[in-house]
């Protein structure tokens, strides 16, 4: 039997949030690993540019990023075992985050072949 989609029934924002976190875990620019504990502490968030921001080779769009700048979203994620937060300044993925499909990566994170 296949796993079940999100399977911490995570709303849309906390899906495109997370997804964006993982992203931002995966760029050395952003984030420290930190391999004793599996966890990825993320530092840095880019700042948005018109409509969108570059999450390394990928663009989002601000309209999708709102849950990075939400106390709430941070919390959700936070008591689902999933992140734990230093809002607004920092938030640890926890390996469960950083492993959870939120099946939204290819919709929120834009790349373009050239």
């Amino acid at each position: 039997m296949p796993p079940k989609a999100n399977p911490l029934r995570l709303n849309s924002l906390q899906r495109k949030t997370l997804a964006i976190l993982q992203a931002l875990a995966d760029d050395p620019r952003t984030s420290t690993n930190f391999p004793e504990t599996g966890e990825v502490l993320i530092t840095q968030f880019p700042p948005p540019h018109g409509n969108h921001f570059h999450v390394g080779d990928a663009v989002v769009m601000a309209k999708d990023a709102t849950g990075l700048r939400n106390e709430a979203v941070w919390r959700a994620l936070e008591r689902k075992g999933l992140a734990r937060g230093e809002f607004p300044i920092a938030i640890h993925l926890t390996p469960s985050g950083l492993l959870y499909d939120t099946g939204m990566r290819d919709q929120i994170l834009h790349r373009h072949s050239h």
